[in-house]
């Protein structure tokens, strides 16, 4: 595939763009070579700058769940469009939105629209911290809950330790109120709170992760962190940004049946443009203003474009046969790319939970992000670039999930699975 209205873009780009990229993903480090440049989309299909199509797995890192440019979906948006884009005033769609949402998430009583799912996580936290009248949070190593200052931390000298920070401009004392976990690790939770758990405000996870690659959670871990913090008077925070509408209707917290006290939303939620939200029990959500002290504010928020093109994707999802189709697609996926690495006697193990997956090489298993870490990011990158040229667009990086969606075909499975199979045999010599 020949790439060079994308190279000449990339160029021009990093003259005034940070390393030529509005995130740092999309500039390709992880796997080495320049980023294409994409320039439509339709279905489970993007085309870069240069023509050349593409198997889409990234799906704008989740949102497109029902396909690029949905007839449906665009419908809605060019309808809302022509009342305006943006009023900075209550409509009648965020109503519609708030009752989908409570509805779909027995947890959810009330919830407030935000544009990001840093605002989310970042408003989450601010919620749980006026509620209990504590300042200490706990994560898990390898979660991401967007760039806000105290979730950008890493585990230190081992996991019971507090948080350093894990980027530059992140002052220490805000890092050092945050302590961090293992996932699947009850043990060192429960030690945080025997040990401080008058300082501890709450715990927050993606109930399954998507930011260190697909890490399922174990058996019971999910209901014991509802255990703990409930026994400790800790609210549980599950960060479905990804996971919210994308593993069932009711995300992870209906997959997994454990409720959490507040809920962190987006991607699907806005139909492929910037929406997200906060929810959870009503004592919690009154906190925020003009209810309550905590403040929060944002002047796109309930965007109505993305509302209208939320609420119809939404509408597809809500039919019984959304979730089994993903689920069969994903079951095909995973078996034959099974079998392909069994075939070529590739060391390698592959993740998947509803429309999610991901293949980490050089380890046998990879359930926290220890192991892994311990994958082979290497190989990953010849994996990346050897579907690439057959086709098929991955996540350019190793600890990132690749997503199934609606529009994809057994069709589209099976070349995936014919390119994985060739790949994998070019790895294995």
């Amino acid at each position: 595939m020949r790439n060079r209205l994308s190279h000449r873009l990339f160029v021009r780009a990093q003259e005034h763009i940070p390393g030529g990229v509005n995130s740092p993903v999309r500039a390709w480090k992880a796997v080495g070579g320049e980023p294409i440049f994409i320039q439509r989309a339709r279905g489970a299909t993007v085309w870069d700058a240069d023509g050349n199509a593409y198997v889409d797995y990234v799906g704008s890192w989740g949102p497109m769940i029902v396909g690029h440019a949905q007839p449906k979906v665009l419908g809605a948006i060019q309808e809302a469009l022509r009342d305006g884009t943006s009023f900075g005033a209550p409509t009648s769609r965020e109503i519609e939105m708030a009752e989908a949402v409570c509805k779909a998430f027995p947890a959810i009583e009330m919830v407030r629209l935000v544009s990001s799912g840093t605002e989310a996580a970042m408003t989450a936290i601010r919620l749980a911290r006026a509620h209990t009248g504590r300042t200490r949070i706990v994560k898990f190593s390898g979660c991401y809950h967007g760039h806000s200052d105290g979730l950008l931390v890493r585990a230190g000298s081992g996991a019971a330790t507090f948080g350093i920070p894990d980027s530059a401009g992140v002052p220490e004392a805000i890092a050092s109120l945050t302590l961090v976990a293992e996932f699947n690790d009850l043990s060192t939770v429960e030690a945080y709170l025997r040990a401080d758990a008058e300082h501890i405000a709450a715990v927050i996870v993606e109930p399954v992760v998507g930011n260190m690659g697909v890490i399922p959670p174990a058996n019971g871990f999910l209901r014991g962190l509802r255990e703990l913090t409930s026994e400790y008077g800790v609210l549980l925070i599950f960060d479905e940004v990804i996971t919210g509408f994308r593993l069932a209707y009711g995300g992870a917290q209906e997959m997994f049946d454990v409720e959490p006290d507040l809920t962190c939303l987006g991607k699907i939620l806005g139909g492929g443009l910037p929406l997200a939200a906060v929810g959870g029990r009503r004592d919690v959500m009154e906190q925020l203003a003009p209810l309550g002290p905590v403040y929060q504010a944002g002047t796109l928020s309930g965007n109505p474009l993305a509302v209208a093109a939320g609420l119809r994707t939404l509408e597809f999802l809500v039919s019984p046969g959304a979730y089994p189709r993903l689920e069969e697609l994903g079951r095909q996926l995973e078996a034959g790319v099974r079998a392909a690495l069994a075939d070529a006697k590739v060391r390698a193990c592959i993740n998947r939970v509803g429309s999610m997956w991901t293949l980490f090489f050089g380890v046998d298993a990879a359930h926290n992000a220890t192991l892994a870490r311990n994958s082979d990011a290497t190989a990953y990158g010849r994996w990346f670039r050897g579907m690439l040229e057959r086709g098929i667009y991955l996540p350019p990086s190793q600890f990132e999930a690749a997503f199934i969606s609606l529009a994809h075909t057994p069709g589209d499975i099976e070349t995936t699975i014919r390119a994985a199979r060739e790949v994998l045999t070019e790895c294995a010599h």
